[in-house]
């Protein structure tokens, strides 16, 4: 029975460091993203995880939502889809330039 709390308690850390490595990818490559569209990054924060992708395609993903502004006085809203650690899908509205 220990042994089985030991081996939850070991997964349970694993899961989460996984998670903190996805978030660090996930910000750096917002970071990237917004640097070269020549935006200002406001925030950045965890989505949710999902099983199906919007196309129906069954895999394990996990959405960030950030906020970036393109002329200092405005916020939009962004999306970075994470498949594992690659990003897998920008998605930006329409802003002013």
């Amino acid at each position: 029975m220990e042994t089985f709390a030991i081996l939850g308690l070991c997964f349970f850390c694993f899961l989460f460091w996984q998670q903190r490595r996805q978030s660090e990818l996930a910000k750096a490559a917002i970071t990237r993203k917004c640097e070269q569209l020549d935006l200002q990054l406001v925030s950045m924060a965890f989505g949710a995880h999902k099983l199906k992708t919007p196309e129906g395609i069954w895999r394990w993903h996990t959405i960030y939502q950030f906020e970036f502004s393109s002329l200092g006085d405005d916020c939009y809203q962004g999306q970075l889809t994470m498949v594992g650690f690659r990003p897998q899908n920008f998605h930006l509205p329409p802003h002013r330039l």
